[in-house]
């Protein structure tokens, strides 16, 4: 019989593998789960099976509330994770290329993450209030750091060689910029991002559950408190569904963006 090694590690079946994977992996999670929630002896409003997190899934669902409170933890995760990787960006590269101004801030820069932002969190909750501005503050500082240190590393890691090039063409500050710094570092700065994506989802979590209306942490809250475990899990559930969707997203545009460095 012949076989074709191009059929066999076609990257169509290597990605139809990759998803046949993951299933199976999913379905072997549910089944420890169940098995576990079956035998362990711990009390079923401690430990749902999967069967009962999906019945109160479909009631949350039904009503309209879980949507709600979905779409408010993803409005704050997007809004910080832009603030943030829009300030980080900004002061990476200010950084990357002023030695001065890295000696004046890496004291404070440091300081910043010696701080849990578990610890500030309350503070912030009470200068700015309940609302959504305290919670997209809190995501973009916990997203700030991985990023800011990544645009950090990807510029300065730009060979000497490529702007002594550009030199000898007289490129301008802007052509260095758009031909050499960005595509030199970019994939360096996305790794930032997909750390900064997944860490948003924290800290939005971490604001909800100081303080807030609405949002799958208030929605932990109020299901703890009275002692609605599979909607507990339910929350958790969409807060791990967000934070791959967003990891997935930023792996995407990593993907097409650096889709030169596969056609080597």
């Amino acid at each position: 019989m012949d076989i074709n090694p191009l059929k066999v590690f076609h990257p169509s079946s290597a990605k139809r593998n990759g998803m046949w994977l993951r299933v199976l992996s999913l379905g072997l999670g549910l089944v420890c789960w169940q098995i576990t929630s079956i035998f362990s002896g711990v009390e079923v409003f401690i430990l749902p099976p999967p069967l009962k997190v999906w019945s109160r899934f479909l009631v949350a669902a039904q009503d309209g509330s879980l949507f709600r409170d979905i779409g408010v933890t993803f409005s704050e995760v997007v809004l910080g994770l832009i603030v943030g990787v829009t300030f980080a960006t900004i002061l990476g590269y200010s950084v990357a290329k002023s030695r001065a101004l890295e000696q004046v801030l890496s004291p404070y820069l440091v300081a910043s993450q010696a701080i849990p932002v578990v610890a500030i969190a309350p503070l912030l909750v009470l200068w700015f209030g309940y609302g959504m501005f305290s919670k997209v503050l809190i995501c973009a500082l916990i997203v700030f750091f991985p990023v800011l240190i990544n645009t950090i590393v990807g510029i300065r890691a730009v060979p000497q060689a490529f702007y002594d090039l550009m030199k000898s063409l007289r490129a301008s500050r802007k052509q260095i910029l758009m031909k050499v710094e960005i595509p030199a570092a970019l994939p360096i700065f996305l790794g930032g991002l997909r750390i900064g994506a997944t860490l948003s989802v924290i800290g939005a979590v971490v604001g909800e559950l100081i303080g807030s209306k609405y949002g799958l942490g208030n929605l932990i809250n109020r299901a703890r408190v009275g002692y609605d475990m599979p909607m507990v899990y339910v929350a958790v559930f969409m807060l791990i569904f967000l934070a791959l969707g967003l990891y997935g997203i930023v792996a995407r545009i990593e993907k097409k963006l650096l889709r030169w460095q596969e056609d080597k």
